[in-house]
């Protein structure tokens, strides 16, 4: 979320504050957006990520397409500026009103296309006047208030704000870093196209709006790599990764949720992900310094770190009594947006109209015979299974 900001903020002060570069690295104005954005592109690619990668393209292709046009006159590279200051924002809002379907579908090379078409019309307006084919009625109509530029054209303003509105719609509320990368992205690019006049500063920021996209993908693997999305706790490979850092004290815990493949057969797939999420959200306040992972599947492991077993104990046994004593309203076309509606309608449904869901928890700590995390994993698992081979729903310890 605040990547973006930050992203904007220095390169701003670079900007202002920053000195010119000298004679021998004067080509790093121009090659640093070029790199930036390939690089974006072909991260955008490997990720997987559809509206990064037209929006990528779109900018690779804008900002080479200004710099070819310096060379042709001041109508080409006004026709060109004004032309892509359009062009950009539609194709990202065109990205973003569609669905996401990757880098790697059919689909964008339909996209790739559709931009090379683009550059050929922008490339046949910004010849206007040099020969009979182009002619020179774009003249007049780039001379159109509406379209006079730099800065940003009138037309060119509301395909911003349009797209930027969008890119808000669809970062909202879940925030995820490549549709929140994608409005710092296009945030950037109208800076860039604000002060298209000063070479410093339009490159400076079509800079910034590459980071700021490969930033958001990096985040996004990241979150993907450690945090599950059906519940929002972390995931199995977060675990394993506090598991190599932990201390001499420390307890585990494993949860398994009890005759969960009843409720997915009985009720639905849809029911199964409503109690693993509740399980989650119960989990995720558990005390004592207790994080909880979704380890996979139904279970889940809580980690107690610089605590023991004794300490720790507690803890679970609250955790499975809120568990046990919550119960589930099915989701149905009635189903109340507010929290508080739905916690009245429980409270007042009868047993059949409502489910509950109980867990078992199984928990170990190091000792002389548990020497390794792995170990003491283990342990949490196989007083687990005695948790359930005992009658399900409770706390079951492994000695040490």
């Amino acid at each position: 979320m605040w990547a973006p900001a930050l992203i904007l903020a220095g390169t701003t002060l670079a900007v202002w504050l920053g000195p010119g570069l000298p004679a021998s690295l004067s080509g790093l104005r121009t090659a640093a957006p070029y790199a930036m954005l390939a690089a974006g592109f072909a991260v955008a690619w490997w990720f997987n990520r559809g509206r990064a990668f037209v929006f990528l393209a779109a900018l690779l292709a804008a900002y080479g397409g200004t710099q070819y046009a310096l060379g042709f006159g001041d109508f080409a590279a006004q026709a060109t500026y004004t032309l892509i200051s359009v062009l950009v924002p539609f194709n990202l809002l065109l990205a973003l009103v569609l669905a996401e379907r990757g880098a790697r579908h059919a689909g964008a090379a339909q996209w790739l296309l559709f931009l090379v078409a683009q550059a050929m019309l922008v490339f046949w307006i910004a010849a206007a006047g040099r020969s009979w084919l182009s002619g020179t009625v774009w003249q007049d109509l780039l001379g159109h208030w509406a379209l006079r530029s730099p800065p940003t054209p009138l037309v060119g303003r509301i395909a911003f704000a349009a797209a930027f509105v969008a890119s808000v719609w669809r970062s909202w509320p879940l925030q995820r870093p490549p549709d929140v990368g994608v409005a710092g992205a296009l945030g950037a690019f109208f800076i860039a196209s604000e002060f298209a006049g000063s070479p410093g500063a339009y490159g400076a920021f079509m800079t910034a709006s590459g980071a700021i996209l490969i930033v958001a993908l990096l985040q996004e693997s990241h979150r993907l790599a450690f945090r599950d999305e059906l519940t929002g706790l972390p995931g199995r490979r977060a675990l394993e990764e506090r598991l190599h850092a932990l201390g001499d004290s420390y307890a585990i815990a494993m949860v398994d949720v009890d005759h969960f493949k009843q409720f997915n057969d009985t009720h639905g797939h849809d029911t199964g992900d409503q109690v693993l999420r509740l399980v989650a959200a119960r989990l995720a306040e558990v005390g004592g310094g207790g994080t909880a992972f979704r380890y996979g599947g139904e279970e889940f492991t809580v980690l107690f770190a610089g605590r023991t077993l004794g300490e720790a104990a507690p803890h679970l046994e609250a955790i499975r009594a809120s568990i046990e004593h919550y119960r589930i309203a099915l989701r149905g076309e009635d189903r109340p947006k507010k929290p508080e509606e739905g916690s009245k309608r429980r409270a007042g449904q009868s047993a059949d109209k409502a489910l509950s869901v109980t867990v078992s928890i199984g928990a170990a700590q190091p000792g002389k015979r548990l020497k390794t995390p792995a170990q003491v994993l283990k342990a949490a698992d196989e007083a687990l299974y005695r948790a359930k081979k005992a009658g399900r729903n409770r706390v079951a310890v492994l000695g040490a």
